[in-house]
């Protein structure tokens, strides 16, 4: 194996792959990036077995050859060095890394160790763009679940329909829903993807690159012209969210977002850190907060709304809002209401394919 690469290129393709290799691992060759060089092209590759990732990047190679090395070591090693070309060479699992006064020789292990990827038959995948993949997750992924008492919640449900996409997320006490038209018609087809496949999409190709999507039972794969992401799915039925929406709200808040983001953010300081609980009075043209910590202290404030709808008292987890918030993409937010025991469901101002529900907390009196 012999190539050359800008420091800066290697650096920017090994960013993309390593933070897939697990810090731990029984598994050596896990803890390894597969390094290929061939023509004029240098392909790194990670797994963790369940999440696995190629990127290619332009090389000059005088001679093919493949290795694997440390993940980490060769990342933080590459990172290190100036900024000026990169003459990486080797035999067998021995390599040598050059640049300007700086040389490293690294031992690997056998690329014929390193774990095969699954084989989808990217043929009759479906083309999207890796920025509608990302605009997806992007709004929906940050509602679902980290824990592992319901594991199907811990995926994001991928929707495909013709001309449209969704994905939904919950973890029970928030849910995210957002949709895109797409063009083409498809049979329709429900996967439930982990987060972290969706993130690794993302860092792997760039918002307009075109993209291919296949699956079977138990992988998906996502294909274009830089690399390709594979990934386990989650298996079991997603539970009916359409039955957790409520239909039948009358009552309606319109407000500044940024404004509203920055009121619940000041709430939190005195919110507790178990419930981040805080009190939403809702009258005509006005939104009252309101936090008591016992042992700590208490915060009020308040600011103009729309609002439509009789008096409403409502208590929520702050953060469970500043993250929703975070996804809106309008100056302006929609909440409506039904009572202090039921779910509020938040719209951007323009309510265009984004929904997002949050369950309240009872409130302390």
């Amino acid at each position: 194996m012999r190539f050359t690469i800008g420091q800066s290129e290697f650096v920017e393709a090994l960013g993309a792959v390593s933070n897939v290799v697990p810090a731990r691992t029984p598994l050596p060759i896990i803890g390894n990036l597969l390094v290929s060089a061939e023509e004029d092209r240098l392909s790194l590759s990670a797994t963790d077995l369940d999440l696995s990732v190629t990127i290619e990047v332009p090389a000059s190679v005088e001679e093919d050859g493949r290795v694997t090395l440390p993940a980490r070591k060769l990342t933080d090693m590459v990172r290190a060095l100036p900024a000026s070309l990169v003459r990486v060479s080797g035999e067998n699992e021995h390599v040598t890394l050059e640049c300007e006064a700086s040389r490293f020789r690294v031992h690997g292990l056998p690329a014929e160790d390193f774990p095969s990827f699954p084989a989808l038959d990217f043929g009759g995948g479906r083309s999207v763009t890796a920025g509608d993949v990302d605009r997806l997750a992007s709004h929906t992924a940050f509602a679902a679940s980290t824990e592992d008492t319901r594991p199907i919640l811990n995926g994001v449900l991928w929707e495909m329909r013709d001309g449209e996409m969704r994905m939904v997320a919950t973890n029970g006490h928030r849910l995210a829903q957002y949709s895109i038209p797409v063009e083409g018609g498809a049979a329709p087809k429900d996967v439930i993807v982990p987060p972290k496949a969706l993130t690794q999409v993302a860092r792997i190709f760039a918002p307009d690159e075109p993209i291919v999507v296949a699956f079977d039972e138990k992988q998906i794969g996502f294909r274009g012209e830089t690399g390709v992401v594979f990934s386990r799915l989650i298996e079991g039925p997603y539970p009916n969210y359409e039955q957790v929406i409520p239909r039948d709200n009358d009552k309606r808040m319109r407000a500044d977002k940024e404004r509203l983001a920055s009121a619940l953010r000041r709430m939190t300081v005195m919110a507790s850190d178990q419930t981040h609980r805080v009190r939403f009075s809702l009258a005509a043209d006005t939104v009252k907060f309101f936090v008591s910590t016992p042992d700590v202290g208490e915060g009020t404030e308040q600011m103009p709304v729309d609002y439509e709808g009789d008096p409403l008292d409502i208590g929520f987890n702050a953060n469970y809002l500043l993250e929703v918030l975070r996804g809106i993409d309008t100056d302006e937010v929609v909440m409506t209401f039904k009572a202090p025991e039921r779910a509020a469901l938040i719209q951007p101002g323009d309510g265009e394919g984004h929904l997002c529900l949050v369950m309240p907390l009872r409130l302390q009196e």
